[in-house]
C-alpha cells in the first residue's frame, strides 16, 4: 500500500487545498493581508468558481448565495473585513444552512499589517457561529474539510479563524481526495430564508439550540486534544499557534498537562467543569483577547490568563516562558541561562518603537537578543506613481486625510504628507464630516483626500455620493483619486478599472471619469502625475478653490506592470548636494562620495531605477538626466560653441 502524499504547503494554501478536497465549489474573497493567498492558491483547482469581489460584504453575499442554493462555499477576508461583511453575516446566521459554508478570517496578532488586532473569536460568538482555529498548515486543510462537515450537520456557518504565522508559515500537509457534495437546489421555504420579523423569532432559539448540540457533539473529541502528565498540578489550556510555541518549552520545574482546544467556541461546559476540577490550577494561554478564559470563568472555573500573559501581540515561547515564570512554573529562564534577553513583546523596545518595528522591519532572532538594528520603514517602489503626489502635498502643507492602499505609506518619514487613516474608504466621509465641523467653528480649512481606485469601487463609492449633499459652496475640497490600474498593496489583484490597461484580450472596465460625472460632481481633472509641474500646478489650484474638485492620476502601478524606461543618472559637476532628489525617497537614490568632490553628490543606483523622471523633474539644477538626454545636450553645446567661432 503506498504511503499518503505529502507536500510543504502555506497556512492559506493548506486551506485551499481543504475546500477543494471536501467538494467545495464556489469561493469569493477580498484580498487583504494575511489571507490574500487563500483565493490566489483556489484559482488552481478547475473545479471551484474562485474570484475576488468588489468588497468584503460582496464576496460574502457571493458566498451566501452558493451555500442557499445546496453547494459547498467559502468566503475568506481579512479580520477587518468581517466587519464590512457583518450587515448580511448577522442575519445569514439565523437561516438553516444547507451548502456547507466556511468563513476565513485572517487575525493579526500583532498587527503586522493591520490597522488593529481584531480578535474574530468575539464575532463568532456575536453572530452565534462555531470557530475553529487550526495551529498549523495541516490543520487548516483539516479544519477546514471539518468545518464544512460541521457546518452542513449542524445547519450554521462555520469560521475558521486563521492568524497571520500560520497563513504564511509552511509545514509538511497530507494530501487527500476530492470528494463531490452537492446539495438540493434552493427550495422556496420563505420562513427559513426571508428574514422579516414574522421569521425571526424562532430563529434565535434555532441558533443557540444547534450551538449546544454542536458543543457535546462528536466533533469535540476530534478538536479537543489533551496531553495528561501523571501527577500534575496545573492544566494548560491553549489553541492555534501558541499551543506550539508551548510545547517548545523545555525549563518547566513541575510537570503540568495540556488541553488545545481546536474549537474555542462553542466549548462543551460539562466536559471542561469535570477536567478542571481534577487540578490544583488553570492557566490559559492565548493570543489577543481572554476569549477562552472568559467562557471558563463564565462556566465556574477558576482560571488565570491575561494576568500572565500580554494582551497584545503573538506570544512567542519566549514570552510563555515569562508568563509560566510569574506563575511559579519556570525558575530560571532558558533566554537569560544562555545570555540572551528575555524579552517580552508588550515591554520590548520593538514594541515601544512600534512606529517602525511592528512594520516588521526588525528581525525576532535581532529583538530577542536584543541587538540594535536600524529599522527600514516601508516606502514606494521604484517608480511608484503615488511619489510625485505625496512630494507635491507635502510641500503644499495641506491638511491631508488618507485612505487604506500602498499610498497609506504617505504618512510616513520623509513625506509624512497625511494626517489620518481609519479604514478603507472612510476618508471621504470623515473629510465631509471635518468640513462641517471647520464650518460651524468657523474656520474654513482646506482639506484633500486621497484614495486609490481600487479602495473607490471598495466602499469609497458611497462617500462620494453622499459628498454631493450637505456641502455649502465655501467648503473647500481636493480629492485626489489614484487610478493605478490594480490593487497594489495586496499583490496586484484586478479591479473594476483594470481592463483598461489590458493589452491582450479587451476587458470591460469601469471609466472612473465618466463615473464620477455620471454621479453629479463637476469638477473632474484627469492628470499625469509624471507630469511633475503641471500636476503640482492643478494641484495647488484645486486646494486654492473652494468647493468640491477631484483630480484623477493616471499612471499605472509600475512593479504589477513591469515598467522599466530609459535609467537616469547624476551629473557631479552640477549636482550640488541640496538632496531634493533624495526626499522623494525613491529606492535608487542615494548620497554617495565621488572622486574629485569634497561634498557628497546625488546618485542613482542604475540596477534599481525604473525611468520614472521624479527626480530629474525635481532637481533644481538639472543635475540628472538619461545618458542619452546629457549626450544630446553635450553634442548641441559643442556645435553651438562650433559655430560662435
Amino acid at each position: 500500500m503506498s504511503s499518503p502524499q505529502k507536500t510543504l504547503l502555506t497556512g492559506n494554501q493548506a486551506v485551499a487545498r481543504g475546500f477543494w478536497e471536501a467538494g467545495g465549489l464556489v469561493a469569493a474573497s477580498y484580498p487583504g493581508s494575511p489571507t490574500v493567498e487563500v483565493l490566489e492558491s483556489l484559482h488552481q483547482y478547475p473545479e471551484i468558481e474562485s474570484a475576488f469581489s468588489t468588497n468584503e460584504k460582496v464576496a460574502l453575499e457571493v458566498a451566501i448565495g452558493a451555500s442557499l442554493a445546496g453547494v459547498r462555499a467559502l468566503a475568506s477576508m481579512k479580520h477587518v473585513g468581517v466587519n464590512i461583511a457583518a450587515d448580511p453575516l448577522m442575519t445569514f446566521t439565523q437561516t438553516p444552512t444547507r451548502g456547507g459554508f466556511v468563513l476565513i478570517s485572517g487575525d493579526d496578532p500583532g498587527m503586522n499589517s493591520s490597522q488593529n488586532e481584531q480578535d474574530n473569536r468575539n464575532f463568532a460568538c456575536f453572530a452565534n457561529m462555531a470557530v475553529l482555529v487550526p495551529s498549523n498548515s495541516q490543520e487548516a486543510k483539516d479544519y477546514t474539510r471539518m468545518a464544512l462537515e460541521i457546518s452542513e450537520v449542524y445547519r450554521l456557518p462555520v469560521m475558521v479563524q486563521i492568524t497571520s504565522r500560520v497563513c504564511h508559515g509552511r509545514c509538511p500537509v497530507v494530501l487527500g481526495e476530492r470528494e463531490e457534495h452537492l446539495g438540493t437546489p434552493f427550495p422556496r421555504e420563505v420562513p427559513n430564508y426571508a428574514m422579516i420579523p414574522p421569521n425571526t423569532f424562532d430563529k434565535q432559539y434555532h441558533m443557540k439550540e444547534r450551538l449546544e448540540k454542536l458543543a457535546e457533539g462528536p466533533e469535540m473529541e476530534k478538536l479537543m486534544q489533551l496531553e495528561e502528565t501523571p501527577n500534575a498540578a496545573t492544566l494548560l489550556i491553549t489553541s492555534g499557534l501558541p499551543h506550539h510555541n508551548l510545547k517548545e518549552l523545555e525549563n518547566l520545574n513541575q510537570p503540568v498537562s495540556i488541553l488545545k482546544l481546536g474549537m474555542p467556541f462553542p466549548l462543551p461546559q460539562i466536559k471542561l467543569q469535570a477536567l478542571a476540577a481534577q487540578y490544583e490550577k488553570v492557566i490559559v494561554v492565548e493570543e489577543m483577547t481572554p476569549f477562552i478564559e472568559n467562557q471558563l470563568k463564565v462556566m465556574g472555573i477558576a482560571c488565570e490568563g491575561k494576568s500572565l500573559f500580554p494582551f497584545t501581540g503573538e506570544l512567542h515561547t519566549e514570552t510563555i516562558e515569562a508568563g509560566l515564570k510569574k506563575a511559579g512554573l519556570v525558575t530560571e529562564s532558558a533566554y537569560q541561562s544562555t545570555g540572551l534577553k528575555e524579552v517580552n513583546p508588550a515591554e520590548s523596545d520593538a514594541s515601544k518603537e512600534g512606529d517602525v518595528a511592528r512594520q516588521g522591519t526588525v528581525s525576532e532572532e535581532a529583538v530577542g537578543q536584543g541587538i540594535q538594528v536600524p529599522p527600514r520603514p516601508p516606502l514606494f517602489c521604484a517608480g511608484c506613481p503615488h511619489r510625485p503626489v505625496f512630494d507635491i502635498l507635502k510641500k503644499s502643507k495641506v491638511m491631508v486625510n488618507n485612505d487604506i492602499g500602498c499610498y497609506s505609506m504617505g504618512l510616513f518619514s520623509p513625506f509624512e504628507a497625511s494626517h489620518s487613516l481609519i479604514s478603507m474608504g472612510a476618508t471621504l466621509g470623515i473629510s465631509k464630516g471635518m468640513l462641517k465641523a471647520n464650518r460651524q467653528a468657523g474656520r474654513p480649512i482646506p482639506l484633500v483626500s486621497v484614495i486609490g481606485d481600487g479602495t473607490f469601487f471598495h466602499s469609497g463609492m458611497p462617500g462620494m455620493v453622499d459628498l454631493l449633499t450637505g456641502l455649502e459652496p465655501e467648503d473647500n475640497l481636493t480629492i485626489l483619486l489614484l487610478d493605478n490600474g490594480t490593487t497594489a498593496m495586496t499583490g496586484g489583484q484586478a479591479n473594476a478599472a483594470t481592463g483598461k490597461r489590458s493589452e491582450e484580450t479587451p476587458r470591460p472596465f469601469v471609466d472612473i471619469p465618466q463615473l464620477l460625472k455620471a454621479m453629479g460632481v463637476r469638477d473632474v481633472q484627469v492628470v499625469d502625475q509624471f507630469r511633475y509641474k503641471e500636476a503640482s500646478e492643478a494641484i495647488n489650484k484645486a486646494i486654492k478653490t473652494p468647493g468640491l474638485s477631484v483630480i484623477i492620476t493616471t499612471r499605472p502601478c509600475a512593479l504589477h506592470f513591469r515598467i522599466k524606461n530609459p535609467i537616469y543618472q547624476v551629473d557631479p559637476a552640477i549636482c550640488i548636494g541640496c538632496r531634493t532628489c533624495i526626499k522623494t525617497n525613491c529606492p535608487p537614490l542615494r548620497m554617495k562620495a565621488y572622486e574629485g568632490y569634497e561634498k557628497l553628490k546625488s546618485s542613482i543606483d542604475p540596477t534599481m531605477c525604473v525611468g520614472c523622471s521624479i527626480c530629474a523633474q525635481v532637481c533644481p539644477v538639472n543635475a540628472i538626466s538619461r545618458p542619452v538626454d546629457r549626450k544630446k545636450a553635450d553634442d548641441k553645446k559643442d556645435v553651438e560653441k562650433e559655430e560662435s567661432r
